[in-house]
């Protein structure tokens, strides 16, 4: 992919801004590095990192083993040694055996050293369902990540996010863990380079409104703003949080927004059990109780085993059933 992008808004697919990223990262910083499986002559199996061992070599762009945990230590060993590694795994559903360097030594090392050392790392994965594909293609297992204290997890939702986020994310100085949307990486979203729209550390406020905080984050982003133009909700005034970082949750700009509304509404891809979804709702619950004009509602994934493709549609949150749930909440 070439880098054809310039001030000017342009339409383009997920898939692109994290490669325009990447690329304009690694030019900034000669010490960052690109591994994982088949992401050099192949271009990534979604072309993530297409063309970019052209540009930079294949001492900065590594085609790795089949060993995720071995990714993974070879990141932090990297990271702890000066340089700034960005690792993929192909799927969420790959990464579990990298699990053990990721959360004993890289979340940790900077406690570990009481500040004096680093770990710049940045582990990106896909993650979420509608390829149709088998379970281990199909997580979404993300408060597995953010539920470790020392990562910072982020979940771009469109090209722009995706865009800004991974920039940050490659020049944090400590470990950063990205939930790239498989169901987003080919639509197209507007991406301008010249500006900041997505921050680290904090949520994206899509649209104000006054009767009703609606907060999601990933794919589900895309599906919910569909539910949201149904016609039953055309008198909604709703406020439309992009959520964008899982870890640390920016409860100030979702509490601030429920003061003003008096209603919430979460979705998310994830089933419901120890969720971002819960997180967030026990916490407004104890917050903000008095200011609430009822209950939050949540809508997710069922807590079962991912089914296969044919029983996807009825397994995954719907904009039937986000849309229903915005309306009980309204007429509560």
């Amino acid at each position: 992919m070439s880098d054809t992008t310039n001030s000017t808004e342009n339409y383009k697919p997920m898939i692109y801004s994290i490669n325009l990223a990447l690329r304009h990262a690694m030019e900034q910083y000669d010490t960052a590095v690109i591994l994982g499986q088949d992401i050099a002559k192949a271009g990534g199996v979604f072309r993530a990192t297409d063309n970019l061992l052209t540009t930079f070599g294949p001492d900065r762009v590594i085609d790795m083993p089949l060993s995720e945990a071995l990714i993974a230590g070879a990141s932090v060993g990297m990271a702890v040694s000066g340089l700034r590694p960005i690792a993929e795994y192909q799927f969420m559903g790959f990464s579990y055996t990298g699990l053990d360097q990721i959360i004993n030594h890289a979340s940790r090392f900077s406690s570990r050293t009481m500040g004096k050392k680093n770990c710049p790392v940045v582990f990106r994965m896909p993650f979420g369902n509608h390829i149709r594909a088998p379970e281990h293609h199909t997580d979404s297992m993300e408060p597995l990540f953010a539920h470790v204290p020392g990562l910072t997890v982020l979940s771009p939702s469109n090209a722009q996010s995706a865009y800004d986020l991974t920039l940050q994310a490659i020049s944090y100085n400590n470990p950063v863990v990205i939930l790239e949307p498989l169901s987003q990486y080919h639509v197209k979203t507007s991406l301008d380079t010249s500006v900041r729209t997505y921050h680290l550390g904090k949520a994206h406020i899509k649209k104000t409104g006054s009767d009703i905080t609606i907060v999601t984050f990933g794919g589900m982003l895309d599906k919910t703003e569909t539910a949201l133009a149904h016609p039953d909700l055309s008198e909604v005034d709703y406020e439309l949080i992009d959520l964008s970082t899982l870890s640390p949750i920016d409860y100030p700009t979702i509490l601030q927004s429920v003061k003003k509304t008096g209603r919430l509404v979460i979705i998310q891809e994830s089933c419901l059990n120890c969720s971002i979804a819960q997180a967030i709702s026990s916490t407004l619950m104890k917050e903000a109780f008095t200011y609430l004009r009822g209950p939050c509602e949540i809508v997710s994934s069922p807590d079962c085993i991912a089914p296969y493709f044919r029983n996807t549609d009825s397994f995954l949150p719907s904009s039937l059933a986000i849309k229903n749930a915005c309306s009980m909440v309204m007429t509560y």
